[in-house]
């Protein structure tokens, strides 16, 4: 496969409306899909040599091997100055399986989980199905980790028991990169509180610019502490299911009683892909970031040509756009926008405390796409 340039400009509306992937197909075609979170790109071509060559030769049984671990240690070490102990590392299904098995690990049925709202809805259907009991601590008006308040809340739930907090770094839907004084902060928390936490870290290859990804696992304090990483999101694989599951130091002791059946979950063209991605796809990665930063300076614009009235503060990381809708005076601006506007958002409310009003929008598409996209959104707000 040769070099595409801008992999968002590779493919036309006509081609991608050809997939079948739930982001095209769960509405009309008259509709601009700018809601589930995948990329309308042409894959990274280390992607699709290893996946033609997997189909040619048969190669479609049961994962194996130590390569996807191995291909994360080797980014992680000049990514993010983080070297994994790959005796602490776990083949799991994809991110959102792994943390609910690791949820199952260091509470009892019943157990309390702690998350930032407004944050990723899976944290709340996983976790609640799990058993667990979700407690909302919101993010600060400015979209950080209120500390004060997770010390509280960590207080409160401890008392009736193991705690879990389920991390989302960088965080979904903000785009907020959690600085290092800030991880360090939550760490001396959670060790006080004897709270454990699990950090779901799949947008850390999409920052864009601020400061750098942290890994919670390099902090200090954070010894008994979970990551989850998965290239699905920085590859654009959802479909391709895989992640691995990292444990700091204290923590051999639980993985050791982590199930041997839920690494078979994993999908073996999912594990090739992403092992692929790792090591050959970073200059893929390195275009598509750049394109990303592109997109989001193009979407402060068109929202405020188009959406005076709707408030956005970008997010650091990510493509993905939390908009305050609020003052269109909607009740469900999402809903109103797909059924005026024939554009597919993905509604506030999803997200917990604080998110109703809002709307999250993924500008990871083509500059056509996105504009006209706003431009719509703007004609009926």
């Amino acid at each position: 496969m040769t070099d595409v340039g801008d992999p968002f400009e590779a493919l036309t509306l006509a081609q991608l409306r050809q997939r079948s992937s739930i982001k095209w197909r769960a509405h009309p075609e008259d509709v601009l899909p700018l809601w589930v979170a995948e990329m309308d790109v042409a894959l990274a071509p280390a992607v699709v040599d290893v996946l033609r060559h997997a189909v040619a030769i048969g190669d479609t049984g049961y994962a194996s091997g130590e390569g996807y671990v191995e291909a994360l240690a080797e980014r992680a070490r000049p990514w993010w100055n983080w070297t994994i102990a790959p005796q602490r590392a776990r083949l799991v299904p994809d991110v959102m399986r792994g943390a609910t098995e690791l949820v199952r690990l260091v509470t009892p049925p019943g157990g309390t989980v702690l998350v930032n709202p407004p944050v990723y809805p899976p944290f709340f259907a996983f976790v609640r199905h799990t058993g667990r009991r979700v407690v909302e601590v919101p993010l600060t008006e400015d979209a950080r980790l209120d500390l004060d308040a997770i010390d509280a809340a960590m207080a409160r739930a401890r008392a009736d028991g193991p705690t879990a907090y389920l991390l989302c770094s960088p965080h979904n839907p903000t785009g907020t990169v959690h600085r290092a004084d800030e991880l360090r902060q939550l760490a001396a928390l959670a060790r006080t509180r004897g709270v454990r936490v699990l950090s779901d870290e799949i947008h850390a290859p999409l920052v864009l610019s601020g400061p750098p990804f942290v890994p919670y696992l390099t902090v200090e304090g954070s010894e008994d502490a979970f990551a989850l990483h998965s290239a699905s999101k920085g590859w654009n694989l959802p479909g391709l299911k895989a992640a691995v599951a990292v444990g700091g130091p204290a923590t051999t002791d639980d993985l050791d009683r982590l199930p041997v059946e839920v690494s078979h979950g994993a999908s073996h063209l999912g594990v090739l892909a992403h092992t692929a991605a790792l090591r050959d796809g970073v200059g893929w990665l390195d275009e598509v970031r750049r394109e990303l930063l592109a997109r989001r300076e193009l979407l402060g614009e068109l929202v405020e040509e188009h959406l005076p009235a709707v408030r956005w503060r970008p997010g650091a990381a990510t493509y993905l756009a939390w908009l305050d809708c609020r003052a269109l005076g909607h009740d469900d601006p999402a809903g109103h926008l797909l059924r005026r506007g024939r554009v597919a958002l993905v509604a506030g409310d999803d997200f917990g405390v604080g998110g109703a009003g809002h709307v999250r929008l993924n500008f990871a598409t083509s500059r056509a796409v996105l504009t006209e996209a706003v431009r719509r959104m703007g004609t009926v707000a």
